[in-house]
């Protein structure tokens, strides 16, 4: 079954020539089906592409998704039109007395602020406090998984010296998981960050396990089982040149960055990338959305969180 979206939302178009199925709203509404409820709080710059990469992942399942689209409510985007934005997002204030199957937070470029620092701060710990109580699963992404962890287990990311940046390869430590079905026993995650979540304080906060990790750049999937969460530091959802336009962005200002570790062949900026992460992307975001599928309330209403 596809993933529902609005036929003119740019993504759209961008996965029905990719073969991902979508459906529009109209024609959903004919099928009788319940549909899961997904909702992508969105905090990166680039909203459109960051929307198409994880409608790609989450669309990709057999089952029916109902993707709806959030901003903060104060917060007003500079990277992306106003008419984009006024067609096709809500604000969290809009939608807060809804029920949704699955929410995802994104990533934000604010490492370098406390997180108590952050404009929109108060309003994000009034959605992280409101998934208890309306969303049956969280995903939270990279700052986003940073910003979930603190503020429910207190544990605090640290500034590194050098940016981890690049494709680094990771180790699965629980092959068990359901979130990890038909992993490899290793995988390449992309990478983009200023700061780190360390391995032993996630270990000293109760109720989390470690489902990926690196001996290079740390965990990297963290399951907190009593809040419904994963949280995930790095970047399954990149595109084949998401990592390229950032280098070439700091390239472009003379802002000093590395090249990506182990992303263009021979390590060559002038060779295009390869994207050797999309099949485990894949498995990761089905296995999430297969585990809400199996585990979710017909009506979101009973979700009788705690």
């Amino acid at each position: 079954m596809p993933i529902t979206l609005p036929e003119t939302l740019p993504a759209f178009d961008i996965l029905a020539t990719e073969g991902v199925m979508v459906m529009s709203e109209t024609r959903a509404a004919r099928q009788d089906i319940r549909p899961l409820r997904i909702a992508l709080l969105n905090l990166m710059p680039k909203k459109i592409q960051t929307e198409t990469q994880f409608a790609r992942l989450i669309g990709a399942t057999p089952l029916q998704i109902e993707l709806t689209l959030i901003r903060m409510t104060e917060h007003t985007s500079k990277n992306t039109a106003p008419e984009h934005m006024d067609a096709f997002y809500r604000t969290f204030q809009e939608v807060k007395g809804e029920y949704f199957d699955g929410l995802i937070i994104t990533g934000a470029p604010i490492e370098h602020l406390a997180f108590e620092d952050v404009t929109y701060w108060d309003e994000l710990v009034e959605v992280m406090n409101w998934t208890q109580t309306h969303v049956h699963s969280t995903f939270g992404v990279c700052w986003g998984g940073m910003a979930m962890i603190y503020h429910f287990h207190g544990v605090p990311k640290h500034l590194l010296r050098h940016k981890a940046f690049g494709c680094f390869r990771h180790h699965v430590t629980q092959p068990a998981s359901p979130y990890l079905r038909g992993f490899s026993d290793d995988v390449l995650v992309p990478v983009s960050r200023w700061t780190e979540m360390r391995q032993a304080e996630i270990d000293a906060a109760p109720g989390l396990t470690t489902l990926i990790a690196s001996h290079e750049v740390g965990p990297c999937l963290v399951d907190d089982p009593g809040h419904r969460a994963l949280y995930i530091f790095n970047h399954f959802e990149y595109d084949n040149d998401t990592l390229k336009q950032e280098y070439d962005r700091d390239v472009a200002s003379n802002t000093p960055i590395n090249v990506p570790a182990n992303y263009y062949p021979d390590d060559d900026p002038s060779k295009p990338p390869l994207n050797r992460w999309r099949s485990h992307a894949h498995l990761l975001y089905g296995n999430w959305i297969n585990e809400i599928y199996q585990t979710t309330p017909y009506d979101l209403r009973d979700l009788g969180c705690t």
